[in-house]
């Protein structure tokens, strides 16, 4: 996790995947998504090494442009565990997504947080049934955000069990980017659903290959 799918390296590969058809330079990155021109370049060298980028390598010319969308996923799929974010569980005697957007809206934080999991995939999905709540929140103000959300909302404490899960994201900068907003709620990016159920324990790999059939019949790409 520590090379092309570590946090920065992975605003690059995301951006990648959003716009397949695109001819990337170095300058893109930085001017775009403020990534560092020296970054951009190693992390596209080593895309282009692992056969997933091609395009013009060096010169006036240069540009990179994804070449093996279905293999760059993959590949990320099997580094990627849900488990390497940092988790907080919490109980709630009502059901909480209701009262929990009103929440987030009312303290305009709408930018600041992010569903996942079987949470923000059954907005599109609709698939498997949980009471569980699973949301990202700002990993800087995360601290501040949780104490408010669990003293406004009567969280209860648990080490175990639980139906508000509260996610400090180890993608700190990139778990954000294209997150969507579906019925006034705001969910990460499909790409991200995907990666997080992919080795989830719950019914996430499951969930995770009928949210790509869902997508695939609504004409949506992972992005």
């Amino acid at each position: 996790m520590k090379s092309i799918f570590s946090d920065k390296a992975t605003v690059i590969i995301r951006a990648l995947l959003s716009q397949p058809a695109r001819r990337w330079t170095v300058r893109d990155f930085e001017t775009e998504f403020n990534v560092g021109r020296s970054r951009a370049a190693q992390v596209l060298s080593e895309l282009r090494e692992k056969g997933f980028v091609g395009g013009v390598a060096s010169g006036r010319l240069a540009y990179s442009q994804l070449t093996d969308r279905e293999g760059l996923i993959k590949e990320w799929g099997k580094a990627y565990r849900f488990e390497l974010n940092e988790s907080h569980l919490y109980y709630s005697e009502e059901n909480i997504l209701k009262k929990m957007k009103a929440f987030l809206q009312n303290k305009k934080w709408d930018n600041k947080y992010a569903l996942t999991l079987h949470t923000g995939a059954n907005l599109i999905s609709n698939y498997v049934n949980t009471p569980i709540i699973y949301c990202y929140l700002d990993s800087e103000r995360f601290d501040e955000m949780s104490l408010e959300i669990r003293q406004g909302l009567h969280l209860k404490e648990l080490k175990t069990g639980g139906n508000v899960c509260l996610i400090r994201p180890y993608y700190k900068t990139s778990v954000f980017l294209h997150k969507q907003d579906i019925k006034g709620l705001s969910v990460v990016s499909n790409l991200q659903l995907y990666l997080d159920l992919y080795h989830f324990p719950q019914r996430g790999r499951e969930h995770a290959d009928y949210l790509l059939k869902i997508l695939k019949e609504k004409g949506v790409d992972l992005g």
